[in-house]
């Protein structure tokens, strides 16, 4: 891929990688963010280029001969002039090329798919928004509350009006409903006379009504969000699990980095992927994407190459952790006249917004329309505890509501107690039907 026709102009030969977005092939041309990077840098240092495609197709690293592979090795024989491409700029490549100023900052992180390290709802998903610390201090505020009512009313004489003969009506079993209908945004008898009382009901009414929206606002949160937190936050959860195998793209700047890590968890990392080199290290990046989405494997790798992958597909997702921070800088020979004007153009490009720009452009995110556009239900497990406490409440006051003398007739005439309750409705029911026309007469008698 050949650009500037000029006359007149150097030509710089670029050597590059194919990956997606960086660098792909179109037709008969390339195009990518490399691609739209190299035309700017063109635009403004005026010079021609030549794009070729690594030979190799690796980035660069120290064979077992020595010798350097992939781009950095062509620039080292001098069969390319720069490299335009996702290169990490790391000591080792340090040493043997120039690089420019970074054009995009990245990190290490863990790309997994959804499905692998999704949780179960449990069945009180009701009480995830806020933690357990949280409730028990909701419990203990509650129970101070109407303790401070019950003491407060007895003490004020304004709740009562006469003293030898009247009962306080707030009672401390009147004061846990009082209180309890304050957290439902209920009003509740009996009300609080005393300014004192009323005093102690309004901070608890504030109290209740912040920790409401609170809980509102974060619960909507959870359940639009449509899973739970991921079961592997950092590189200490991955190396602990032992459902997901994990690896690198072989002979990358990530497994060097591993390699030269003095960190306990980096290190275990590192020799897990050593030992099993044949099975879990990738040879593209491509292939890590396809690995993660067919089988239990988790990718470590280039955090902005992961999050394209996100993007571009909603079932997958990198973990939040993110190590090694990094960028990938334009590669040129040491000592080369194009290293000091290169960076200063990705500079200018920088403080244009025009980097921004291409990485918004290619970098577009699907899945944040795919949400909005499909309407998801929620599941059973989501309000089952919900259900549950329902049918607890409402199974609970059932000795209350039937009366206490109906389990007389059962023991005598050994019924059951459904017949038993069933004739005292139909009694009562009967009462009243004879009570109606009786009272219409005696109504137009006192008429």
């Amino acid at each position: 891929d050949s650009r500037g026709a000029a006359e007149g102009l150097p030509t710089l030969t670029v050597t590059t990688i194919l990956e997606d977005p960086y660098v792909m092939v179109r037709g008969a041309e390339l195009e990518g963010y490399c691609m739209d990077l190299l035309r700017a840098l063109a635009g403004m240092l005026r010079f021609q280029y030549r794009v070729r495609v690594v030979g190799d197709g690796q980035y660069g690293a120290v064979s077992a001969t020595g010798n350097w592979t992939g781009m950095i090795g062509e620039i080292l024989r001098k069969e390319a002039d720069i490299a335009v491409a996702p290169l990490t700029v790391t000591s080792a490549r340090e040493e043997v090329v120039s690089f420019t100023t970074p054009f995009l900052q990245t990190g290490i992180g863990i790309l997994l798919r959804k499905d692998t390290v999704s949780q179960e709802m449990s069945f009180f998903h009701f009480l995830s928004p806020f933690s357990k610390e949280t409730w028990t201090g909701l419990l203990f505020a509650y129970l101070l509350t109407c303790f401070c009512l019950f003491l407060v009313a007895r003490l004020s004489p304004c709740e009562w009006n006469e003293p030898k003969s009247e009962e306080n009506h707030f009672t401390f079993l009147n004061s846990l409903w009082f209180g309890a209908g304050a957290l439902a945004l209920q009003g509740a008898t009996p009300r609080p006379r005393a300014l004192s009382v009323r005093v102690i009901a309004v901070v608890w009414w504030l109290f209740t009504l912040a920790l409401l929206a609170a809980y509102i606002a974060n619960f909507t949160a959870l359940l639009s969000s449509g899973s739970e937190q991921l079961p592997i936050q950092t590189f200490e959860d991955l190396v602990k699990q032992r459902n997901l195998e994990f690896g690198t793209l072989e002979g990358s700047s990530t497994f060097y980095f591993f390699k030269n890590s003095k960190n306990p968890i980096h290190q275990m990392i590192y020799e897990y992927m050593e030992k099993r080199r044949e099975h879990v290290l990738v040879k593209t990046y491509q292939e890590a994407v396809q690995r993660v989405m067919e089988s239990n494997y988790a990718f470590i790798g280039e955090s902005i190459s992961q999050d394209l992958a996100a993007a571009r597909h909603c079932n997958l997702v990198r973990a939040p952790e993110l190590i090694g921070a990094r960028g990938f800088g334009i590669a040129t020979t040491q000592a080369s006249p194009w290293t000091n004007p290169l960076s200063i153009a990705v500079l200018k490009l920088r403080e244009l917004g025009d980097l921004d720009y291409l990485r918004n452009k290619w970098w577009e995110s699907s899945c944040l329309r795919q949400s909005r556009d499909r309407w998801r239900p929620l599941e059973p497990p989501a309000l089952g505890g919900l259900f549950l406490a329902l049918g607890i409440g409402l199974g609970s006051p059932r000795h209350t509501t039937i009366p206490t003398h109906l389990s007389l007739p059962s023991c005598v005439f050994q019924k059951s107690c459904c017949s038993v309750f069933i004739e005292e409705i139909c009694t009562r029911l009967r009462i009243k039907e004879n009570t109606r026309p009786g009272q219409e007469p005696s109504g137009k008698a006192n008429a």
